[in-house]
């Protein structure tokens, strides 16, 4: 017999006839004992007893099974529909509180995917709307440029001037492309940081040479202090790309004749990396959102970026383990100083 395909109703039948069979069985093994019609009576008597219990208990088992079966789908379907916990039971040694307390178990589970879902869906429209704020005044720049030129007659040094302006529409939106796939590579476990014990002081003069150019050009003196022999456990690539954004920061808001100074030091727990300049300086207000994606104060909108460097820098670090402390304050200058793990 196929035990799986059995339901409760067969099951009772099938358990009523072995009973009569049993009983019927009983009575003529008694009756030829015996040969008294007292003793048959007495076995009549007993099974009939013994039915009447059996079927009271298959009856109080089937309404317990039907209520439990009406309040298992209620709760389901209030799991499903919203925000509703399955209630409490008070009988902890019972079959249904185990299965009651695995449903609250799943809703926990549930509820937890549901938020982070609801967390996902609204970071990636805010990631929308901030890239499409970011790419929307460079087009819109490069449709003025194109349609000056296509329609109007314009001298040939006016010319020039236009498609200069044009490259750099265009270099600002291939940067902000650059930034948002390494951040989207990073964010999304694409890319994965290869950390290995190495010399510093490589990982800085690749991340010092980019900035260099730019550094010269505003007559900012860049000092460094970085002993060669100092080696710590990092991604040579990624945290060149974190301290090239912090360090392109600097000269970024550093006025001409200004300074930088970049300093390396090595503690119990962490390799420091100080860099820090006589700039404009950030108010202390200011120091938690400047890590946030796009973020930009409002009177540094003249100055060339989108406001992702730092937040990169921040993604890259952390996930080495290591974290970005800053002390600014305006018209002081700035120090971003980087925390590697010493592991």
């Amino acid at each position: 017999m196929n035990t799986k395909k059995l339901s409760v109703n067969k099951a009772c039948i099938f358990l009523g006839i072995v009973l009569l069979f049993a009983l019927v069985a009983t009575i003529i093994i008694i009756h030829k004992l015996t040969n008294s019609i007292s003793a048959v009576l007495c076995c009549l008597l007993f099974y009939a007893f013994v039915s009447i219990c059996v079927v009271c208990f298959m009856a109080l088992v089937r309404r317990k099974l039907t209520l439990f079966s009406d309040f298992l789908c209620r709760t389901l379907d209030d799991m499903l529909s919203g925000d509703i916990v399955p209630p409490e039971m008070e009988d902890e040694e019972s079959l249904f509180y185990k299965i009651n307390y695995r449903l609250g178990r799943l809703y926990e589970v549930m509820s937890e995917n549901r938020r982070s879902i609801a967390k996902e869906r609204a970071g990636l429209q805010e990631l929308i709307s901030d890239i499409s704020h970011q790419v929307k005044m460079p087009i819109a720049n490069l449709k003025m440029i194109n349609s000056t030129l296509m329609e109007q007659e314009v001298l040939p040094h006016k010319q020039k001037e236009f498609l200069s302006a044009s490259a750099s529409q265009l270099d600002k939106l291939d940067f902000l492309i650059q930034a948002m796939v390494k951040t989207s590579r990073l964010e999304t476990g694409i890319i994965s940081l290869e950390k290995k014990k190495q010399p510093v002081y490589d990982t800085l003069a690749s991340a010092l040479g980019g900035i260099l150019l730019n550094a010269e050009k505003k007559q900012i003196d860049v000092s460094v202090n970085c002993p060669e022999h100092l080696t710590v456990s990092h991604d040579r690539k990624w945290t060149s790309e974190a301290l090239f954004n912090i360090l392109d920061n600097a000269v970024k808001y550093t006025p001409e004749k200004g300074k930088i100074v970049v300093s390396v030091e090595c503690w119990e727990l962490y390799l420091k990396i100080s860099i820090s300049d006589n700039g404009k300086g950030i108010p202390e207000k200011h120091h938690g959102a400047i890590f946030k994606r796009f973020y930009r104060e409002d009177d540094v909108h003249d100055v060339d970026g989108v406001g992702i460097g730092l937040y990169l820098a921040r993604e890259i670090v952390a996930m080495q383990g290591g974290y970005i402390k800053l002390t600014s304050a305006p018209d002081t200058g700035s120090c971003f100083m980087v925390f590697l793990p010493r592991d």
